[in-house]
């Protein structure tokens, strides 16, 4: 079966054509666009289906958005997403619309051991609850359950949620972020925008000095990129604190993410940042902050924690889950 499949973020679409069959999906074409570039989604599919002159029977996207009735407003792109639009430019009766965090989900089962770093070893449960918890260009959250058969995915719109202070520097944060955006949810924290917040803040509010050669660099590249960089170098100060600051938000969200879903089955780190400093997460801060969790604290401390490396994990996701349809694993 001819299988076209979509990643849709706020940075990059991915997309591409599967063959798929009970023993997996076999990549016939794919390809990564810059999403801003391009008015709309059509047009991407336009250009990827007529480059390739290939028809699919079927067809599943996972946009970072959340998915009503087949119909989705990007919240970090101006595009409005109907399945009845896609069907229709892509000559099919339907067109399957996830949420991106939903399709990362379905690829984990697509995933090998060399795909995932592992932070915790804890004590797995096979049948129990999965957590994915995702930065990059903004933040997504989902669970898998186990029906008795099989891990089904469910999406969610969690990285939206108020972002909860835990101790006197977090709570500068959030003022600040307040005076700037109102409203402060996780993914104005974590997400390369809220890494690049945080340096701000922490130049605004707690003096650090900017260091020339990174204020030129971010001139020309992508600041989060750069403020990464710096950090892993060890180079600036500022940018190793901000990142720092950023891994333990993201520790704390991600262990609430385990107490939330009750997530024994293991929480997944996906999206574009975590691979990216990698080096730092090896360190305390991250799983400190997952696991200083009060009373709880031991039940944290037993939950498997890793990193998703393969930067296609959405994108098999979605080709499983047109596959499958409903009817997943």
């Amino acid at each position: 079966m001819l299988i076209l499949a979509g990643d849709v973020g706020g940075t990059s679409t991915r997309l591409a054509y599967f063959e798929a069959d009970a023993a997996g999906l076999t990549v016939l074409a794919q390809a990564q666009y810059k999403s801003s570039a391009h008015g709309s989604l059509t047009d991407i599919l336009r250009h990827f289906a007529l480059q390739h002159g290939l028809v699919a029977e079927r067809a599943c996207l996972g946009i970072a958005g959340p998915i009503i009735e087949g119909r989705v407003r990007t919240p970090n792109l101006p595009w409005t997403i109907e399945s009845t639009d896609l069907a229709q430019t892509l000559g099919l009766s339907h067109v399957r619309l996830i949420n991106d965090l939903e399709a990362n989900t379905y690829g984990i089962a697509a995933l090998k051991q060399e795909d995932l770093f592992t932070l915790n070893p804890g004590t797995p449960h096979p049948q129990g609850t999965i957590a994915v918890v995702s930065a990059g260009t903004g933040l997504g959250e989902s669970l898998a359950y186990w029906d008795g058969d099989t891990h089904r995915p469910l999406p969610s719109e969690a990285g939206h949620a108020d972002f909860a202070a835990r101790n006197d520097l977090e709570t500068e944060l959030l003022l600040y972020l307040q005076a700037k955006h109102g409203r402060v949810s996780y993914e104005r924290v974590l997400s390369g925008p809220g890494l690049h917040d945080i340096y701000r803040f922490l130049r605004d509010r707690r003096h650090f000095s900017e260091q020339p050669g990174v204020v030129q660099a971010m001139g020309s590249e992508d600041p989060p990129a750069v403020i990464t960089k710096a950090a892993l170098k060890g180079s600036c100060p500022m940018c190793v604190k901000a990142v720092e600051l950023f891994i333990g938000v993201y520790g704390a969200e991600a262990g609430n993410a385990a107490l939330r879903f009750l997530a024994t089955g293991g929480v997944y780190l996906g999206g574009g940042i975590a691979p990216k400093i990698l080096d730092l997460l090896k360190g305390a801060t991250f799983m400190v902050a997952f696991t200083a969790k009060g009373r709880l604290s031991p039940l944290v401390q037993s939950i498997p924690v890793h990193v998703i490396l393969n930067e296609d994990t959405a994108l098999l996701g979605a080709g499983r889950a047109a596959y499958y349809g409903h009817d997943l694993f």
